[in-house]
């Protein structure tokens, strides 16, 4: 049955409807950033609505910032001073970050005092929000040994409401999501969950990841005949659950993932495959040279590129200016939150794919980034 519902939601049976969304908001663009108090001097930071310091951890039961991690936030929050709009914000977890969270976060108590201590780490470094990144409730696909158990699933929403109860609407709250099947479906109680938070962040990169046995796109912005997954789907997944789209921001990613095809059947797309490696964007013209074997190509299906070397067998899924354009250009068109990436510090020198955002946004007069 989940499965089939899964299918519905693909081919667009929903059953929402857009005048369910309450009034529009301006439109968010959210970099992640995990770099120091200097790295972040370089880059242009005037397209952005809000950066998020990635990321705190559990020390106990309580919000832990190190005394690097401090002067990092410091450094962020007097960007201000050039953006005054600006808003600066702490990721919680992340991969590898969350492995006491089903335990921690099972006992009432402990969700208490992990809220009040979201609370006094705001106030302390004059921060806009908190992200909570637990990967991942309730499922096994977070890092290995990482516990789980059916129960992180409610009490995560207990853990949001812990939050927000202590935050009150003085300060913005987020969390990241997964967009594969398995998460939407046994992660979150969404309907308890979305009206607590500002924004659901859409971590709708990764949809091939270093599980995989084959290749695909692991930034698809719609769904092909050979990979549901995708933004679009989530999308549709959503609006069945009629999840305001106004809280909902989708994700580009500054990176591509590489893997080593069994064949060079149909350019190594859809192929079985073994993962490689990583490549941050502003590597791809060494790592993706035409001079060095790779052709690229566009899936006008799915609205993303990828490149494949065939004497090595090497594929490469990715985005680029074009792709991160038509993702910024689909969340204004579906009344959508805003767009957010992983990570700042991944574009290149010239902040191509942050332009290529900002850019698209400018040809939308109707709306601003602000």
């Amino acid at each position: 049955m989940r499965f089939l519902l899964w299918l519905l939601v693909a081919t667009g049976i929903s059953g929402y409807s857009e005048a369910a969304d309450t009034a529009r908001r301006p439109f968010s663009v959210i970099a992640y950033y995990s770099g120091n108090s200097t790295d972040i001097d370089r880059y242009d930071i005037q397209p952005l609505t809000h950066i998020i310091y990635s990321f705190a951890l559990l020390k106990n039961n309580r919000l832990y910032v190190s005394a690097a991690a401090g002067s990092i936030l410091k450094k962020l929050v007097s960007l201000k001073k050039k953006n005054p709009s600006l808003k600066v914000a702490l990721a919680f977890g992340g991969w590898g970050g969350c492995k006491t969270c089903s335990n921690v976060f099972a006992v009432p108590g402990n969700r208490t005092a992990f809220a009040q201590s979201v609370l006094a780490i705001l106030q302390q470094y004059q921060l806009d929000g908190i992200d909570i990144d637990w990967e991942y409730p309730a499922i096994d696909e977070g890092p290995a040994g990482h516990p789980y158990s059916p129960a992180d699933k409610q009490n995560f929403t207990e853990l949001i409401s812990a939050v927000r109860q202590a935050l009150g609407n003085r300060y913005e709250l987020s969390f990241a999501a997964g967009v594969f099947p398995e998460y939407l479906y046994n992660s979150i109680e969404w309907q308890q969950v979305m009206p607590l938070v500002d924004r659901v962040h859409l971590m709708s990169y990764d949809m091939v990841n270093r599980k995989s046995a084959a290749t695909g796109h692991h930034s698809a912005l719609y769904s092909t005949p050979f990979q549901v997954t995708s933004i679009d789907n989530t999308i549709r997944f959503l609006d069945s659950l009629r999840i305001a789209r106004n809280k909902v921001v989708i994700g580009a990613a500054f990176y591509a993932r590489t893997y080593i095809t069994a064949d060079t059947n149909d350019h190594g797309l859809y192929r079985p495959a073994v993962f490689k490696d990583f490549a941050v964007y502003k590597s791809y013209p060494r790592r993706f040279a035409e001079a060095g074997g790779f052709t690229g190509y566009w899936d006008d299906t799915a609205k993303v590129p990828y490149c494949f070397n065939p004497e090595t067998k090497q594929f490469a899924t990715f985005d680029d200016e074009r792709s991160v354009a038509h993702k910024t250009k689909y969340a204004l068109s579906k009344g959508l939150n805003g767009l957010l990436f992983w990570e700042l510090r991944q574009d290149d020198s010239r902040q191509r794919l942050l332009n290529a955002i900002a850019n698209a946004l400018e040809n939308a007069p109707q709306l601003s980034a602000r």
